[in-house]
């Protein structure tokens, strides 16, 4: 019979999971559990299985068996271990891992998600479950659900989409893209109304950093790539923040700070291409030069007022204010 410990962290792994989708940047479902604790399915305009095993009181070859049955199912994007920190546990998982990338099945090690787990963790005394809870909560967020659901999004991916000088144009640009495709730099510059150059510019930019991908080592027919896709719906939810219509949404706001967005201290008061601009003395405002989340804001506050942008809904129902 499984441990309080075991219980506790199986379960938590999904409630932290179904927790965060309540951003709208992507929606849960339990799965089949088959061999495994735990398994859900998250999904956007696709779906990815995770599924995971926790280790409390499993000696060396439960270790072995547990990888093993994680590692071998083809259908899991993300294998998820919930292990209980020793130095046994750590030595015999290192082996099996190091085994791993001498055999065949090396890739599928780029799926192995290992959080471990104090080993003097006791289920039954509260406080302790809290704050596992909580840093499990931030590490399955950080390392786990933004690389499963958000491409890997880093913040510095955030800043170096948001720090264009050009208010609105990455926004712009990457949402047409999207919506339309890329076929031809002239056509795509006279749709929207921007100069071929700078159109070229802001592209090159948007490869550079990542936003957007291609078959071809230094661009050409441009695709968003994942983060790209993250991005446009991070936007999206900014832009509902702005309007009033995302409400309360700490899961979203909790998404956000990992990612480096502060959202809720951009000042906001002037509306449209205001948004970011700070009042710093009688009648005189100021842009907050040095503030990545200003400029984010400004740029979804100026596709706004384009008119240009498609914004992706959210994967959930908004909750009413």
């Amino acid at each position: 019979m499984p441990s309080p410990e075991h219980e506790f962290l199986s379960d938590a792994a999904l409630q932290i999971m179904q927790q965060v989708s309540r951003s709208g940047l992507y929606t849960y479902k339990e799965g089949a559990r088959k061999l495994f604790d735990f398994s859900c399915d998250l999904a956007k305009d696709w779906s990815k299985a995770i599924s995971g095993q926790t280790l409390w009181t499993h000696n060396r070859d439960g270790i072995d068996k547990d990888l093993r049955t994680l590692l071998t199912d083809e259908e899991v994007s993300a294998a998820v271990y919930i292990a209980r920190h020793s130095t046994t546990n750590k030595a015999r998982v290192g082996e099996i891992v190091s085994a791993y990338r001498n055999s065949p099945m090396r890739d599928r090690l780029s799926r192995l998600r290992v959080f471990w787990i104090p080993g003097d963790f006791d289920a039954d005394d509260e406080k302790a479950r809290e704050s596992t809870y909580t840093n499990l909560k931030e590490e399955i967020t950080r390392d786990l659900l933004l690389y499963v659901t958000l491409g890997g999004l880093t913040a510095d991916d955030v800043i170096r989409f948001a720090t264009s000088t050009r208010p609105g144009y990455p926004v712009v640009i990457i949402s047409h893209i999207k919506s339309h495709g890329f076929d031809n730099m002239t056509r795509m510059a006279r749709t929207l109304g921007i100069s071929t150059p700078i159109l070229k510019e802001e592209i090159q930019r948007l490869f550079v950093s990542g936003t957007l991908e291609s078959d071809y080592l230094t661009g050409g027919i441009y695709r968003l790539s994942e983060r790209g896709h993250a991005i446009l719906d991070l936007c999206a939810r900014l832009h509902d923040f702005l309007d009033g219509t995302l409400g309360e949404n700490s899961e979203f706001e909790y998404v956000a700070k990992i990612l480096g967005i502060d959202y809720r201290n951009v000042p906001i008061d002037l509306g449209g291409n205001g948004v970011g601009y700070r009042l710093v003395g009688p009648n005189t405002y100021q842009f907050d030069y040095e503030n990545p989340s200003a400029f984010l804001l400004n740029h979804v506050a100026w596709a706004e007022l384009a008119g240009a942008v498609d914004w992706p809904a959210p994967f959930f129902t908004l909750p009413t204010i």
